[in-house]
């Protein structure tokens, strides 16, 4: 008995049906009713942060982690839709993984993940 898996993630946007579109159109998520998706088998991390972490914008509560299996392409494929993409060699770690970021339209911080191959 007990948790297993994060069953959803909600939060308030000033356009719900906008932001959702563009979720879907960037990321593939959320596209079937209700924004269910289907998630692949693998790590998931949760992890609160200290309040004064310099990890993500300050005034941002949360950073939403989407695990990817393909970090280049989907980074390349973002830009080329003039979505800024940042990457910094220091977020990527040995044994964890590679990291990207995002924001969505309303300024919510999305980190792209592609898990070490070894994990």
């Amino acid at each position: 008995m007990g948790v297993t898996g994060i069953g959803g993630f909600f939060f308030r946007a000033k356009d719900p049906e906008a932001l959702r579109a563009w979720y879907v159109k960037h990321l593939g998520v959320g596209s079937a009713p209700y924004g269910v998706w289907e998630t692949q088998k693998g790590p998931s991390v949760f992890s609160p942060f200290a309040a004064d972490t310099d990890y993500f914008a300050a005034d941002r509560q949360w950073m939403l982690n989407l695990r990817v299996d393909d970090l280049d392409g989907l980074c390349a494929a973002l830009g080329a839709a003039g979505i800024a993409v940042i990457t910094k060699p220091e977020w990527d770690m040995p044994g964890v993984g590679r990291f990207a970021r995002i924001h969505d339209p309303e300024g919510n911080p999305v980190e792209l993940w592609q898990p070490d191959p070894s994990d």
